[in-house]
């Protein structure tokens, strides 16, 4: 095992995941629903924490797993949640009220995102979570960084897809669109860009606020 192998294992290893988070990743393992890691779900939390997150959406809800761990860090925070999977949300509605999570603070929304979020108010939210239709990730991506208020937080899980991003010999679509949209970013002067190895990559984007 590589030094670098080692290290990501420790990472992985020491995250201590609530019980109630641990119980939607299994449902959402059964249902097929592709949570995010434990690592990037304890990131998630930590930002939702450091930023003072009061107004969350999340553009990919599937089984609850990364949305609990939104509201694990900033537990007095109203989170949207978008998906067009009917099963997948019942699926999320049950583990949050297994968490008792207040209803007040989730508002869930059927649907498409592609069809969903150009209706968003725009720079109404501290915190926009992108993690669904990876084809249209920077489509997505454009929304929520227009839904981010200034100075608010963009952030994209599985960006690395797989490590598929970092090896020059896969030019397949959606891997060209993550390479393309981890240039752009890094490169535009309207976002703070960061690159966070852990899980499949955790691209974070802060707004830079109009002086």
């Amino acid at each position: 095992m590589s030094e670098h192998d080692a290290i990501a294992r420790f990472v992985r290893e020491s995250v201590v995941e609530p019980e109630h988070i641990s119980r939607a990743r299994q449902h959402a393992r059964e249902l097929g629903a592709a949570p995010v890691s434990a690592a990037v779900g304890a990131q998630l939390a930590f930002l939702a924490a450091a930023t003072g997150a009061r107004t969350i959406i999340e553009v990919g809800t599937g089984a609850g797993v990364s949305g609990l761990w939104l509201l694990h860090g900033a537990p007095e925070a109203t989170l949207t949640t978008i998906d067009s999977e009917p099963e997948h949300l019942a699926a999320a509605r049950e583990a949050f009220q297994s968490a008792r999570v207040p209803s007040t603070r989730v508002r869930w929304i059927t649907g498409r995102a592609a069809e969903v979020l150009p209706r968003m108010n725009e720079a109404a939210y501290d915190l926009v979570l992108v993690d669904a239709d990876p084809e249209r990730v920077i489509d997505y991506v454009g929304h929520g960084l227009r839904l981010a208020r200034p100075g608010g937080t963009v952030l994209v899980p599985r960006v690395l897809a797989g490590g598929r991003v970092a090896d020059p010999v896969q030019r397949d679509d959606l891997t060209t669109a993550y390479r393309t949209l981890l240039r752009e970013t890094q490169e535009s002067p309207a976002v703070v860009a960061s690159l966070a190895p852990i899980g499949e990559g955790l691209l974070q984007l802060t707004t830079v606020a109009a002086a």
